[in-house]
């Protein structure tokens, strides 16, 4: 466990965004209804992922990276995030529930770098 396995796309064009990525890696991107922003689901021969909605305005050029967040599968949400607070790490997005599927959140390390915990839970409702 504690294993790099989702990652995901910020996008101001979602829709555009995953046309992109289907025609140049095959991707495939199915838009999920279910969460409460603009999110494409995407199915690779490895690692899964998603292209969200941006929550921010993009960085202006040579303002930084902009990158993809990557998420790690852990056993224990709740624990894990308390050890993250406990050696420097700050929330940046609380947990919240993703429909049939996760307990999803997001932290920044000490450097100030976005990263993502989920905890497989199929049992939290679709909405």
């Amino acid at each position: 466990m504690n294993t790099l396995a989702y990652f995901e796309i910020q996008s101001s064009n979602p829709a555009k965004t995953a046309e992109f990525y289907t025609a140049i890696f095959g991707w495939q991107c199915t838009e999920d209804t279910t969460m409460p922003i603009p999110y494409w689901r995407i199915k690779t021969d490895s690692i899964n992922g998603a292209i969200l909605q941006r929550p921010a305005a993009q960085p202006a050029p040579e303002q930084g990276t902009n990158a993809f967040t990557c998420s790690f599968q852990v056993e224990n949400f709740d624990a894990m995030a308390a050890t993250i607070l406990a050696q420097g790490g700050t929330v940046a997005m609380p947990k919240f529930p993703v429909p049939g599927t996760c307990w999803q959140g997001y932290f920044l390390d000490p450097e100030g770098n976005v990263f993502g915990l989920f905890e497989v839970d199929e049992t939290i409702p679709n909405y």
